[in-house]
């Protein structure tokens, strides 16, 4: 089970920024999606 390898879970390269953009994208999407109910009053 330690071999296991999948790319599709596996982090990419520290230097390509991938990583950080990628949360940076879901971070403002929840973001959005709470000041969207917010100011909805859903």
């Amino acid at each position: 089970m330690t071999d296991w390898h999948d790319t599709m879970v596996d982090q990419p390269e520290a230097g390509s920024g991938a990583y950080v953009t990628g949360w940076t994208i879901s971070g403002l999407a929840v973001l959005g999606t709470i000041v969207a109910v917010w100011v909805l009053g859903i």
